[in-house]
């Protein structure tokens, strides 16, 4: 039996999709087809009777583009400001789609302190796997309004691990712009060749990632999404790179089918995994 096979007995799932995968390329504003496409595979999985957990990117792009700057925000105040406006707008359309499919939301904002601090961290475990057994699908993003260089995670891709880490996910999914994990980066490299399945996580893997990213309004390189592998596997959870284009990879990845459904890091437990080790040394 294939490790893919076995995706279909997953039943926690925290699933990652970055700006660049809810936006349109052309003009940074959000594409709702796609916003609703998404919205309909999670509710659908959670129907599936699986635990479904959102970390979505998007509320410094949102306030970006209802303030109509044309450059990716840079100081950290303006970060912050982006964030502001646009987490609420991002929430309220988030929690409308849902609603058509008769499925209840909870917003859930984090900063590093979150988990560094022992009672922060419980309360965060706790309210999320209570939400979870009232049947609501969190939507998980980061603090940006009052992160600073010191309490941020940095990026979403590092978050989902944490989370996934947090609440004893048996699945990740990371949704990107990118198909998986290659030998090179495939723009420059033609020859670059797929990874389909990798069994643990070496340091010639690590050094593949990259730290730039192709979108102007994303965060994450692929450095970011090896960290998350190396977090969540040593969590226990099983994590995928899959390419959010086209959103439907969500059911083919949990159908288990082997073709166009990304990298799959296989879990690879470590005994002496402590969470806080990991944030603290990001």
């Amino acid at each position: 039996m294939n490790a893919r096979s076995l995706l279909k007995d997953k039943k926690r799932i925290v699933v990652k999709i970055g700006s660049s995968s809810l936006t349109h390329s052309e003009t940074g504003m959000l594409d709702h087809v796609k916003l609703d496409r998404l919205v309909r595979e999670l509710v659908n999985l959670h129907n599936m009777g699986k635990d479904v957990i959102l970390v979505s990117s998007g509320a410094i792009a949102v306030g970006r583009k209802t303030m109509g700057m044309k450059r990716r925000p840079e100081t950290m105040a303006e970060k912050q400001a982006c964030a502001a406006i646009g987490q609420g707008r991002l929430m309220m359309i988030y929690e409308k789609i849902f609603a058509e499919y008769n499925q209840t939301t909870a917003q859930i904002l984090m900063t590093k302190n979150t988990i560094t601090n022992h009672l922060n961290r419980m309360n965060a475990h706790n309210t999320i796997t209570k939400l979870l057994e009232m049947d609501v699908i969190p939507i998980v993003n980061e603090n940006d309004t009052v992160s600073t260089y010191e309490v941020e995670f940095g990026d979403n891709d590092t978050l989902s691990a944490i989370v996934a880490a947090l609440v004893g996910a048996d699945l990740l999914i990371l949704l990107s712009d990118i198909d998986g994990l290659f030998t090179d980066d495939p723009n420059c490299n033609p020859k670059a060749r797929f990874i389909s399945v990798v069994e643990e996580l070496d340091e010639e893997l690590l050094g593949m990632g990259k730290e730039t990213t192709g979108s102007s309004v994303g965060t994450g390189g692929m450095a970011t999404k090896l960290s998350a592998a190396r977090i969540a596997t040593a969590a226990g959870a099983d994590m995928i790179i899959a390419n959010g284009n086209d959103v439907s990879v969500l059911h083919r990845i949990v159908e288990g089918i082997e073709e166009g459904c990304g990298t799959l890091f296989l879990s690879n437990q470590k005994e002496d995994f402590y969470l806080i080790d990991f944030v603290e040394k990001l």
